[in-house]
């Protein structure tokens, strides 16, 4: 019995030491230098989770370690940013001079981007100029022309159609909790936005099941919807739609909101509101849900979208969830630019 139990024991030794040796080697393998991000759609599980992985890495050993990490010394981002964000600007502009590098923050009256200079010319002036561009524009499309232009990166830092950056905080912040992303259940109770899509372009890929509940109306993309089904199938996770928040909310792991009403669409404010009655996250919502759920919100937040006993609760990630904003976006400008190779364990997502 005791030779038996000693056998399994260096069996099952060697078989998390290889499958942990290959998960390593799977992830150092990944090189993302000078691809573009616009959406996740175009990244596969393990480049999704490299970029999580640098991210980590950086994190530790920048805030907790206390170490400086120049990688980016000598380079420069220009930030186009058509809307405003506390987040995306303060994220961005630290991290990439925590990295030795010099951001420039770029409004529409800077550069009349489309308007006074074509978005064509606009690319080809900031690649002589910068090694990479955020562009946090309007329109999707604005993101397609700026990379078939430019001969250097681009970041989406959000557009109508996606929103990328935030989704890699969100999943770090919940492998920072959960210590595991796969299996892991997340409920989307709001507007069929570019969060949304972006959330449907990742998580059947780290197999994390979404379940959706959107007013009638306000549904996601058709062709987001139909990539989606066609990622879950892949992957075998679920993907579960309804007009009703309690139901989609049942046995979650992770809560999730948005604002209701974007920037741009203020004149549909009052009617917004009425069509998204009932759709608050409160503590009762969470009462059908896994008794380890957590909540996540993007920000800035509206008390309609989430009462004040769930955002302020310790089941509330929202504030690590923003920090993490800046450690993945240095994440991703690391992977995009340079050929780093994180010093610390693979994540085991």
């Amino acid at each position: 019995m005791f030779a038996l139990r000693k056998s399994l024991t260096c069996t099952l030794r060697t078989f998390y030491v290889r499958n942990f040796r290959a998960c390593a080697a799977a992830q150092s393998a990944v090189s993302l230098k000078d691809r573009s991000f616009l959406t996740l759609k175009d990244f596969n599980p393990d480049e999704i989770k490299h970029i999580l992985w640098v991210s980590a890495d950086l994190k530790k050993r920048i805030k907790h370690e206390g170490q400086y990490l120049p990688l980016l010394q000598g380079k420069s981002i220009a930030m186009i940013f058509e809307k405003r964000s506390t987040r995306t600007r303060m994220s961005t502009e630290t991290g990439f001079a925590l990295l030795g590098g010099h951001p420039c923050f770029l409004t529409p009256q800077d550069i009349h981007l489309g308007v006074n200079e074509s978005t064509k010319d606009t690319a080809r002036v900031l690649a002589g100029f910068a090694d990479v561009v955020l562009a946090r524009v309007n329109s999707h499309s604005t993101l397609e022309e700026l990379t078939n232009e430019a001969p250097i990166p681009i970041i989406n830092g959000l557009s109508d159609l996606y929103h990328p950056i935030q989704i890699l905080a969100d999943l770090l912040t919940l492998q920072e909790h959960y210590g595991s992303l796969s299996g892991l259940t997340v409920t989307w109770i709001g507007d069929g936005n570019n969060v949304l899509h972006s959330l449907m372009m990742s998580l059947a890929k780290l197999n994390v099941n979404l379940r959706v509940a959107t007013p009638k109306g306000y549904e996601p993309d058709s062709q987001v919807l139909k990539e989606a089904r066609r990622l879950s199938k892949q992957y075998g996770t679920e993907l579960f739609l309804t007009s009703d928040p309690v139901e989609a909310a049942r046995g979650s792991n992770v809560l999730v909101t948005d604002t209701w009403v974007s920037m741009g669409q203020e004149e549909e404010k009052k009617q917004r509101l009425r069509d998204f009655h009932g759709y608050q996250i409160t503590m009762e919502t969470g009462s059908v849900a896994s008794p380890d759920w957590t909540f996540l919100h993007c920000l800035p937040r509206k008390a309609e979208e989430v009462n004040d006993e769930v955002f302020y609760s310790p089941r509330s990630l929202v504030f690590p969830e923003a920090e993490n904003r800046k450690w993945t976006i240095m994440g991703l400008m690391v992977s995009l630019m340079t050929d780093y190779t994180p010093k610390s364990p693979p994540l085991k997502i």
